[in-house]
């Protein structure tokens, strides 16, 4: 055996990064002016529902008010004496955040959350949705992330946009831009696509660039599945 031969058995193979997708529900804290007034209703929260924000993730959104860095620290440090940790800061100037601060974030979508009085009657709301339909087209630069359950797109998926579900996508028409499926452990989750172009295909965490795609699947009916730890992208007819 050659030392080149004896080399190529010795190197270890390099797996791909697996790609996983989580999604969570963040509380958003916006400070009014006085500080001190405002902190005053977070301690009257607190005193109704004790431990409420405990583990929860929190951002703290500074775009109402103009607070200097040491006042950005004295906030951060007033909300942590109160357990409660910012996970990220929005609205604000980043040369204003020291290096020891939560990072700059940014892209959040407002949600409902349940606030502290209305634990007792959550029980009675109904079910969220389990599907999500688009009914035109998904555009360049647009990220559409529903980790409840599978995503049908009645329409094309530009370059540069990207769909994520904790199910299976259904595109009915091109897929130019990213789909990733099953983001949360769902193995069994698949991708459909009346004409592949894609430019990532994933499904929980395992995935192919365009550049790993078979040539002969290009602008084909196409449809994605986990086989164990191997992603396989076969035609559709």
């Amino acid at each position: 055996m050659t030392t080149e031969a004896l080399d190529s058995q010795l190197e270890p193979k390099i797996q791909p990064v697996r790609l996983r997708g989580r999604s969570y529900v963040a509380f958003v804290f916006a400070p009014a002016v006085p500080i001190v007034d405002w902190l005053t209703e977070i301690d009257q929260t607190l005193a109704r529902s004790p431990g409420f924000f405990v583990g929860k993730p929190v951002v703290l959104d500074l775009s109402a008010v103009d607070l200097s860095p040491p006042a950005i620290s004295h906030l951060l440090l007033s909300l942590e004496k109160r357990n409660i940790r910012v996970l990220g800061i929005e609205g604000v100037d980043a040369a204003r955040l020291a290096s020891n601060m939560p990072p700059l974030i940014s892209g959040g979508r407002s949600c409902a959350v349940p606030q502290p009085s209305e634990e007792k009657v959550e029980a009675a709301r109904p079910a969220p949705p389990t599907s999500l339909l688009l009914d035109q087209p998904v555009r360049s630069g647009q990220s559409i992330v529903f980790p409840e359950g599978d995503v049908t797109v009645v329409g094309s998926v530009a370059s540069g946009a990207e769909i994520v579900a904790g199910g299976s996508i259904h595109i009915y028409g091109t897929l130019r831009g990213r789909a990733m499926a099953g983001i949360n452990g769902n193995a069994a989750a698949r991708i459909y696509c009346q004409k592949i172009e894609a430019e990532l295909l994933a499904i929980d965490g395992f995935y192919q660039t365009a550049e790993e795609f078979d040539a002969a699947l290009r602008n084909r009916p196409a449809q994605a599945w986990l086989e164990g730890e191997t992603l396989r992208i076969t035609p559709l007819n």
